[in-house]
């Protein structure tokens, strides 16, 4: 009986009925989908983009941009749908993210497609977030595993799927159809949630209660701060050396911004990042843990493809399959994780997707040279599992020590770190494989100019090893992060997260 008040709560938030659920998850898998696609799906259509708009020395602000508005949003729109509910955050994201999409289609020039892929950024933040958050919502504790491991299909399928995707389209039709193409699928996943997500009437504050207030001041400084932070890390090495004034200057001004972040959020009545999401072992562990896991991503999702094709000679398509190969694992693993955390507990069952992924992560750079195309593709199986087996009892576990008032902040602020430590990754190891290059090879060049000379098949066996010993570097760097994540779980989360009783656990 002590528990019936509770879960009768909980269970009033429930924003669909059992009968329109499944109008509502589809429609969430389609915004996932979207959100997925557009983060890859540019990538192999450069060369007619380029060829038809011009701007090749900013080409690389198509993915920059996207990226930054998608991370820095991401705690923003957290914050704004516990206040105003899922609903409206993310009917406004789907539209802006459409109407960006369209803009895209109607680019100009390179600075405008730049500009509107940043609009379409600021819709996919509130898609990501909103998205995972709803689904906790939808589903109680023992259900939360499907319908997660659901997304995590779609998430990881669309954003394989993207590059081939956006080349086909490319080369037989053209490369504005890339966006046009959100277009219909992005108006029926609106069309779904306008009709079908139905969320039950807030509690009315009590008479004379002050109304709840929007941190604008706090989201402009969040936004300022990540923007600039995240625009070091992506164009340092790249655009500029990293000891260079624009560098020292960005860094410079990202710290400045941080202290005002800080100030302004400690005064605030509602702030967007409060500091409970801090203060609270279990989420700030996973914060971290799952930060570690954006760094140690990287290494598969950007350096892979290059060591298939450069080491092991094999060509896109092949190298494109030997990547793939997690997103069979990762959801089968993430599906069946729940009947290992209903046994051991969320943070147990997250060390021991950790630590074997640490483990698959060092065994890389033992490969041999050049060595067959089977070997990479076994440890990509198996560290999808392993993945599998860490990310979602971290998400699942968190969503659940949070009521719905507290569920969006506490989902964007995990989402951010693993957006933030993708950034990081690929900034540091960049500067790593180019490290290993430059000393390899007597300074004779970068990771960019190698692989363009392997493309063109003038580069030697030496440059091949290089490239060998540059990407085994990373990985090895990869398990260091796994590591990290390792240690954290283990010192800072507590052995039981705090799950709060729901209706049906």
């Amino acid at each position: 009986m002590g528990d019936a008040r509770p879960a009768t709560r909980e269970a009033a938030r429930r924003p669909a009925d059992t009968h329109r659920r499944g109008a509502v998850v589809a429609a969430l898998m389609l915004a996932m989908a979207l959100a997925a696609l557009d983060s890859t799906i540019v990538s192999t259509a450069v060369p007619q983009i380029v060829g038809d708009l011009g701007g090749f020395c900013v080409f690389s602000w198509l993915f920059s941009g996207y990226l930054l508005a998608v991370t820095v949003t991401l705690p923003v729109y957290g914050k704004l749908s516990d206040t105003f509910g899922r609903k409206p955050v993310l009917v406004v994201g789907a539209a802006l993210f459409l109407l960006g999409s369209l803009l895209c289609a109607l680019a100009w020039n390179m600075g405008a497609l730049i500009a509107f892929r940043v609009v379409q950024g600021l819709g996919g933040g509130a898609l990501q977030g909103t998205v995972q958050t709803l689904a906790a919502d939808l589903y109680p504790l023992r259900e939360r595993p499907k319908i997660q491991s659901k997304l995590s299909t779609v998430w990881a399928v669309s954003a394989v799927a993207g590059p081939g995707v956006g080349g086909v389209l490319a080369a037989y039709a053209d490369w504005r159809w890339i966006f046009l193409v959100n277009l219909p699928i992005g108006a029926v996943a609106l069309w779904l949630i306008v009709r079908h997500l139905h969320e039950p009437q807030r509690e009315s504050a009590p008479k004379g209660a002050p109304r709840a207030r929007v941190d604008w001041a706090g989201a402009l400084a969040v936004f300022a701060c990540g923007g600039v932070l995240l625009t070091a890390l992506v164009q340092g090495g790249v655009a500029w050396p990293w000891l260079s004034g624009p560098s020292l200057a960005l860094f410079g001004a990202g710290l400045a911004l941080a202290g005002l972040v800080v100030v302004i959020e400690r005064r605030a009545a509602e702030p967007v990042i409060p500091g409970w999401v801090w203060r609270r072992r279990t989420i700030a562990a996973v914060n971290l843990a799952l930060g570690a896991l954006g760094l140690l991503m990287v290494a598969p999702t950007v350096f892979l493809p290059t060591y298939a094709q450069s080491v092991l000679g094999l060509g896109p398509v092949a190298a494109g399959f030997v990547l793939s190969v997690w997103t069979l694992s990762w959801p089968v693993s993430a599906a069946l994780s729940q009947h290992v955390y209903r046994r051991i507990g969320f943070r147990d069952t997250a060390l021991l997707g950790i630590g074997a992924g640490a483990l698959i992560l060092l065994a890389f750079p033992f490969l041999p040279y050049p060595g067959a195309a089977w070997q990479p593709t076994l440890l990509m199986l198996s560290l999808g599992a392993a993945l599998g087996l860490f990310q979602l009892p971290l998400i699942v576990g968190v969503q659940s020590t949070v009521g719905w008032s507290e569920r969006g902040t506490a989902t964007a602020s995990v989402l951010f770190c693993r957006q933030s430590g993708q950034t990081v990754g690929a900034a540091l190891f960049g500067a790593v494989a180019n490290g290993v290059l430059a000393a390899r090879l007597g300074g004779a060049g970068d990771l960019d100019s190698v692989t363009r000379a392997l493309d063109a098949g003038t580069a030697p066996e030496a440059t091949r090893h290089a490239i060998a010993g540059a990407v085994h570097a990373v990985y090895l760097g990869a398990a260091c992060a796994a590591a990290l994540a390792f240690l954290v779980l283990l010192c800072v989360a507590p052995r039981r997260f705090p799950v709060l009783k729901e209706q049906g656990d």
